[in-house]
């Protein structure tokens, strides 16, 4: 029985959904003018796994995940860089999907962008205008009136009243409360724009997320995720319009997961201390990264780190180590595993539980191959492949992994270490036990780890 902990309710809850055995999934995707960093990556992974999750429970899932393509950032970085918006949000756009196939996310079913949902986006505003809810202001721009609604602040827990203690009103103020959120800006010279019943202009970010999430799911649907700094406006803004316009509830269940920290700080671009995923890539391998993310529950902060990610690294190792040399054949049941795989998962995707139960089957695998009980191992192998596939791990073969794989771009070659495992192996034939040990700390020295067994060396980069 999945439980999942709604930040709508604060609490843990039992997950129904509106209709049995299907289940309509929104996340707030990226704003397109950069590359991906790691806190886009989390959400990327994190809403990856509840998708994956949601369906190896027997679940249909319609996942969406919208992209931003106009936005201030956006047009202020291609007048910068002296090019069409729409050719720097592509360029972009290709950049996360190639970033996101990297860390084995698969893609969303829906990706609808704001460019090319105006006339949604207008139509909501105008609904929400004739419902009293949204008004035209004096200089162009329309904004939705918080005071009409009476639930504003039910998800972030914020009062209107302390909200409006903390602003400050400028002189020119065209609000009639300074809470009040723009939904349609009115155009400025050299920018995009679009036509609306309020002169050209184009949409405030809050108001496409409302009109894209209900076209492709309805007015109700399941679960809306994203990250937490997106619990307050956005997704209180996104309550107050979806719910004005339809007259019905929005959504059931608010996930949001946490933070990403840098020495015991928020991870941002305004703070400039992040780093983007390709940066990281060029270190650690894109299934180290995962693991990395999933290492600490969604909901609590994640410290980056290299001591971090090389742990993780040393985690995957000891999967595919002992994954290494066993016939592999995808075992689906995964048996009193599988189980307790489970129960980690129902309880808010506790994937951190959920890996110490890939760690016990491990465990049990490694004693199967010492003891030469093959066909044991063979089907604890198949158990941790097809449970680690749930998470989106071990999908690599072992050997590549141990190897380096993608990740070995200097250095000695896979055929150079060979030739010098073999030249060792013939001292120790020799009985030349200088000569063995001079090549074996010659292959340490280049971060080779040598691991002898019954008449065989394997090796691993370390």
């Amino acid at each position: 029985m999945l439980k999942i902990h709604n930040n709508l309710s604060r609490q843990k809850e039992v997950f129904t959904p509106i209709t049995p055995g299907k289940v309509g999934l929104y996340v707030c995707g990226m704003t397109v003018y950069d590359y991906c960093h790691i806190g886009h990556a989390r959400v990327l992974v994190v809403f990856d796994m509840v998708v994956r999750y949601l369906r190896h429970s027997g679940y249909e899932v319609n996942y969406v995940r919208n992209i931003t393509d106009v936005d201030d950032k956006i047009i202020k970085r291609a007048h910068e860089n002296g090019e069409p918006m729409a050719a720097l949000t592509q360029r972009f756009i290709d950049a996360m999907h190639q970033d996101a196939a990297a860390l084995g996310v698969l893609p969303p079913d829906q990706e609808p962008k704001a460019t090319t949902s105006m006339e949604l986006i207008t139509a909501m505003i105008t609904t929400l205008v004739e419902k009293g809810y949204a008004y035209p202001a004096s200089n162009g721009d329309v904004y939705y009136d918080v005071s009409k609604f009476d639930g504003y602040g039910k998800l972030s827990g914020k009062k209107l009243e302390d909200l409006r203690a903390g602003e400050r009103v400028a002189v020119d103020e065209v609000k009639d409360d300074p809470m009040d959120f723009v939904l349609w800006k009115a155009a400025k010279p050299d920018e995009p724009s679009w036509d609306s019943p309020w002169g050209a202009g184009r949409p405030g970010w809050h108001i496409e997320c409302s009109a894209m999430s209900t076209d492709c799911l309805g007015n109700h649907f399941d679960i809306h995720g994203g990250g937490l700094d997106l619990q307050f406006p956005h997704h209180e803004n996104e309550i107050a319009q979806s719910e004005a316009a339809t007259g019905c509830q929005f959504v059931n269940v608010w996930m949001h997961n946490g933070f990403v920290q840098i020495n015991e700080e928020k991870m941002s671009k305004s703070l400039n201390n992040f780093f983007t995923l390709r940066e990281v890539l060029k270190q650690y391998a894109p299934e180290v990264i995962r693991y990395f993310i999933l290492a600490s529950h969604y909901r609590s902060a994640l410290n980056y780190s290299d001591q971090n990610l090389d742990g993780a690294k040393i985690a995957l190792e000891r999967f595919y180590t002992a994954l290494r040399g066993v016939e592999t054949v995808v075992i689906q049941n995964g048996g009193e595993y599988e189980a307790r795989f489970c129960n980690a998962m129902d309880d808010d995707f506790n994937s951190v539980e959920a890996l110490a139960v890939l760690f016990e089957i491990a465990n049990a695998l490694n004693r199967a191959k010492a003891d030469h009980n093959g066909a044991a191992a063979i089907q604890l192998a198949g158990q941790l492949r097809y449970l680690g596939g749930v998470l989106g791990l071990l999908q690599d073969d072992a050997d590549v992994f141990l190897k380096g794989g993608a990740q070995n771009t200097g250095g000695l070659s896979d055929a150079d270490i060979d030739a010098l495992i073999q030249q060792r192996l013939d001292a120790r034939k020799n009985k030349n036990w200088a000569e063995a040990d001079r090549i074996r700390d010659e292959l340490l020295t280049q971060k080779i780890i040598l691991e002898d067994g019954a008449g065989i060396t394997t090796w691993r980069r370390g």
